[in-house]
């Protein structure tokens, strides 16, 4: 089929551009796809340096930008035109889930709702521009964009590595530009594809070498973070992207190379992957992890951990485990409605057992899951969608032995082959909510019904033209420019809450760790911290990533009070997170209001009947409201049960003291002393006080639990525990 379909009909541009397109090797109407492969340069390879932004806020910021910035010119460069633009049957899979999105705004969570719509609209006008905008002329200059924005984000996650680089806030080292080292590892693995079609259509040794050496380091920075999902996503390719180089070697620039220059790209890979995968980290975060000190070690350590015995009972796996559990519980609960889009962190702690008390996550980590959870029947139809066009594409690719389909397999594999990568890291994490592995998967999809489009795969569901006229075109124009101006507003709102919030958790860090958190001259910036935080909610009161941390901090210095209405502001939010209705709860019993605290129980146990937390707060409230003996009654009763949390340990010691029941005192520390070992120093040193006592007068005991104290801390600070041992036993110590 005829390329005209993407070309602008309007006049020649003036010599003086032309000029200036042809010193850069573009040509007129190239800008679109230049447009987006800046954007994938740059989303991956930029950061925020310091805490003020999330970092997924500025790329999500850059591919909005981009994406309707490519819209609006690929809209500019066809505004006198009448020839027909192109549709594709897969346009209407992110309009599906982008309908059903709105309507959930009316019965499910609005704002959340409202986010995965904005969400699937940049998708869908990404996967629209892409498809009229990638002639095979101009796909390289994408494919480019997004290999050298791999290998930036690569080069930044290298030097975390090595070097420990701190120029960007890092949540697990090396994240590069991501802050989570699986958010990085997820997308630079799928760009390998993309990243080994530039070097096969190497030209010239130069090349051949560059290309190699560039595609092994993005590989060895994938090792640096040991990430299993990114590992298995390593796995599936390494199975299917050396057939795919050999099956069509004749239609890549390889089948000109000199056998010289095959064993020096070869040379290249495996001295790269060896050498740079052999170097050690000078990252302490690393290091102090265990689990090997250079690429090739850490990756080896982490992929041998799949096959564990007990790999799904501990770490990060057995957390993924339960969200996954509650997610088929979601499902089954609402096969057809789904919850609403978005919802999934919102509703989650409904559909967790008692014993499944994490809420610290905000996605179930398996795209798939969560997409059937939330949108049901549509979400359905998303995934069977997308598996049949895939499929369909696959065999297509396969057995179309025509020269035309020939010419087009090596991109349409590589591409499915990309995609393949991503659906197998998405079910471990949560890539397409990434900004830039979102758009890449936009843009993978954008490849191929590009390509359908100019093999002539047509039909009602596939490629046909889309009728276009000016009048049609000046339309699109100004509601793209409209959507632009809406994007500047979201994103500095966004920025301006995002810096409040974070600036307010700053501020309150360090008066809680400046020791002395009630000295009147920290008054002027616990104000700051207040004001900081009622301007981040008014602006946006969804943040629960953050805002939380506010309360949490002000609750060092006993301002309870404001802490409430900050939790508050959370559950208004999020009114499932029995976590931040405990805090709640415990700061109305530290105001004195204990009849709120009893609300806030109720509240909480129709969530987590029977669990510690329920059972500590009904101790507190006891506690309170002057029933001290039915109290202690409760906590033998769960202690007995093994029933408890820190809180209540805390409490049974409190309360063991006030009543002189200095069995129930002692047991609550040795306890806590036991589920919490870096505070064990602190309870050896409550348990030698109270042997210390006269109704106990334990002096062999007293000493060995100072002596113990003393041994539960590191040397730099077996000192000032000494200090706190009374001057009689200290010096026997």
């Amino acid at each position: 089929m005829s390329e005209a379909i993407h070309e602008t009909t309007a006049s020649p541009p003036a010599s003086r551009t032309s000029a200036l397109l042809e010193s850069l090797s573009l040509r007129p109407g190239d800008g679109v796809v230049l447009l987006l492969a800046a954007m994938m340069l740059l989303a991956p390879a930029v950061g925020v340096p310091h805490e003020y932004m999330l970092q997924d806020t500025l790329k999500s910021m850059m591919v909005a930008f981009g994406t309707l910035a490519a819209a609006w010119l690929l809209l500019w460069q066809n505004r006198q035109r009448n020839e027909p633009l192109q549709w594709h049957g897969v346009l209407w899979l992110p309009l599906l889930l982008m309908v059903y999105a709105l309507g959930s705004m009316a019965w499910s969570h609005t704002y959340l709702a409202a986010v995965e719509a904005v969400r699937w609209f940049v998708f869908f006008v990404l996967l629209w521009v892409g498809m009229n905008s990638l002639t095979r002329e101009r796909v390289p200059m994408l494919v480019s964009g997004i290999h050298w924005g791999a290998v930036l984000a690569a080069l930044w996650a290298a030097l975390q590595f090595w070097f420990d680089f701190q120029l960007f806030p890092q949540g697990a080292s090396p994240a590069s530009t991501f802050i989570n080292r699986n958010f990085f590892a997820e997308f630079v693995v799928c760009t390998l594809p993309f990243s080994l079609w530039l070097l096969v259509q190497a030209r010239n040794s130069s090349e051949i070498a560059l290309r190699a050496f560039f595609l092994a380091f993005n590989l060895v920075a994938i090792l640096m973070t040991g990430t299993r999902s990114a590992l298995l996503g390593l796995l599936f390719l390494l199975l299917v992207l050396p057939p795919i180089v050999w099956m069509y070697r004749q239609q890549f620039e390889l089948a000109h190379w000199r056998r010289h220059q095959a064993w020096l790209a070869l040379a290249v890979l495996l001295a790269t992957v060896a050498g740079l995968g052999s170097l050690p980290t000078g990252n302490p975060q690393i290091e102090t992890e265990k689990l090997g000190h250079t690429a090739l070690q850490r990756s080896f350590f982490r992929a041998a951990s799949l096959v564990e015995k007990d790999a799904y009972t501990k770490g990060s796996a057995s957390v993924r485990l339960i969200m996954w559990k509650s997610t088929a519980r979601m499902i089954e609960a609402h096969p057809v409605t789904g919850v609403g889009a978005g919802a999934w962190e919102a509703v989650v702690p409904l559909y967790q057992v008692n014993d499944e008390l994490l809420e610290t996550d905000f996605y179930a980590h398996n795209e798939i899951l969560q997409l059937l959870a939330e949108y049901g029947l549509a979400g359905w139809g998303f995934l069977l969608g997308l598996l049949t066009y895939l499929s369909l594409t696959a065999w297509r690719t396969w057995n179309d032995q025509s020269d035309a389909g020939q010419e087009e397999a090596p991109l349409r594999a590589l591409a499915l082959a990309c995609l393949l990568a991503l659906l197998v890291v998405s079910c471990a994490g949560f890539p397409w909510r990434m900004a830039s592995t979102g758009a890449l998967f936009a843009l993978a999809l954008a490849i191929l019904i590009a390509s359908d489009v100019r093999l002539g795969i047509r039909g009602s569901v596939l490629a046909h033209a889309l009728p276009w006229s000016p009048r049609r075109a000046r339309l699109l124009m100004i509601f793209v420019l409209a959507c632009l101006v809406l994007a500047v507003y979201i994103a500095l709102q966004a920025a301006a809450s995002e810096r409040r919030l974070v600036m307010a958790v700053k501020l309150a860090a360090t008066v809680s760790q400046s020791g002395e958190a009630n000295h009147p001259r920290w008054e002027p910036v616990k104000a700051q911290i207040l004001q900081l935080t009622r301007e981040g909610i008014a602006i946006n009161s969804h943040y629960r990533k953050i805002t939380p941390l506010v309360g949490d901090q002000l609750t060092v210095w006993g301002d309870w009070t404001n802490a409430i209405w900050i939790w508050e502001s959370v559950v208004d939010s999020r009114p499932y997170v029995s976590g931040i209705l405990a805090n709640i709860a415990r700061g109305y019993l530290q105001t004195g209001n204990s009849d709120k605290a009893a609300v806030y129980l109720e509240r909480i146990r129709l969530l987590r009947p029977n669990t510690p937390m329920v059972h500590s707060l009904e101790v507190a409230i006891l506690n309170n409201t002057g029933q001290q003996g039915q109290a202690i009654q409760l906590i033998r009763q769960y202690l007995q049960e093994g029933s408890y949390d820190f809180d209540l340990l805390n409490t049974a010691y409190l309360l063991g003291m006030q009543a002189k029941d200095w069995p129930l005192a002692l047991q609550a520390l040795q306890l806590r002393n036991e589920r919490w070992p870096m505070l064990a120093w602190d309870g050896w040193l409550k348990m030698g006080d109270i042997y210390t006592l006269p109704e106990v007068a334990d002096e062999a005991r007293a000493l060995q639990a100072y002596r113990a104290a003393v041994a539960a801390v590191a040397e730099a600070q077996k000192d000032a525990v000494r200090q706190k041992v009374p001057p009689a036993y200290r010096a026997r110590l």
